[in-house]
């Protein structure tokens, strides 16, 4: 009996699987999707506070850190995930220090971190017994591949840690990101509220650098942020749709690579980009169409005024 019913549950599990598309099919597939889905959640959540706070590098300058994290991984036979997130959340923070004690311009902090962090990853990355260019490269620009079982509960709670800052604290970490004056004189912690965005950003790095890679994360932080302000008014709108098009982009990116056998990372990016391209085309297109319109509104509401004052 207990044979007949572990077939039966095998026979269903058999069915199930092959009734999903293609590209679905392979588990590493499924994983990858499922981990684009929680990158796309995570990253333009906190892109959004890096754009209204201008600040929209610092993706970068983390990524750069976070490769540092994942080649002491790899050197010492730890995981690359984890160790990432203890370096780029210790430079996340560093970033962040600098910045508000006024030491050096945010700038030069994150040149330093950049160059530094790179030049520190590809040195341990190349003294690891496991270090190769394919794993260099995997974590570069993405890979469907390297997204494991274990990764994927730890991505999975990363990015709810994430949404539950960026969602949770929306607004106090909007009138920090807006005016730290104002948040300041209104009582708000903001210093505390600047390192806790800065340690998400560093989180939110290190949960897309397998699908996106850590040179690219920073673009889907700030592209689908820069095509939702085209499309909506308000922070809580722009915030919504951003996530929605980041989820959207991550998944088409990496069903993309998955066919073309590309960089996920790059084919996320890539797509991301027209979006926000062909966003642009339109609503300039709309604008023009409209500007007759404003011109002879204008206009009457100007006669108006003049009869009214005569």
């Amino acid at each position: 009996m207990a044979a007949l019913t572990s077939g039966s549950f095998a026979a269903v599990f058999h069915q199930a699987s092959t009734a999903l598309p293609e590209f679905l099919q392979p588990a590493f597939m499924q994983r990858a999707v499922i981990a684009a889905v929680l990158v796309g959640l995570a990253a333009p959540a906190i892109g959004t506070y890096l754009v209204q706070r201008r600040m929209a590098l610092m993706g970068d300058g983390i990524g750069h850190v976070a490769l540092l994290g994942v080649a002491l991984g790899l050197l010492l036979h730890a995981s690359p995930v984890w160790t990432a997130v203890v370096v780029a959340t210790l430079g996340a923070i560093a970033i962040e220090v600098v910045r508000a004690r006024g030491a050096a311009s945010g700038d030069v902090a994150l040149a330093l971190l950049f160059y530094g962090g790179i030049a520190g990853g590809v040195v341990l990355i190349g003294l690891s017994d496991s270090g190769s260019n394919a794993n260099l490269l995997s974590y570069l620009f993405g890979s469907l591949t390297t997204v494991a079982p274990g990764d994927l509960i730890t991505i999975a709670i990363l990015t709810l840690a994430v949404l539950a800052v960026t969602v949770g604290l929306s607004p106090a970490l909007f009138a920090v990101c807006q005016d730290e004056e104002y948040a300041r004189v209104a009582g708000l912690p903001v210093r505390a509220l600047n390192l806790l965005l800065a340690i998400s950003a560093a989180v939110t790095v290190t949960v897309a650098m397998q699908v996106v890679g850590v040179l690219l994360i920073s673009a889907l932080m700030v592209v689908p942020v820069a095509t939702a302000q085209q499309l909506t008014r308000g922070f809580r709108a722009t915030l919504c749709l951003a996530i929605l098009l980041g989820v959207a982009y991550a998944v088409s990116g990496v069903t993309f690579s998955y066919y073309a056998d590309t960089a996920s990372g790059a084919s996320i990016v890539l797509l991301a980009i027209a979006g926000f391209a062909l966003v642009t085309l339109l609503t300039a297109a709309v604008r023009r169409g409209r500007e007759p319109e404003t011109e002879i509104y204008e206009d009457e509401v100007a006669v108006g005024l003049a009869d009214s004052q005569a």
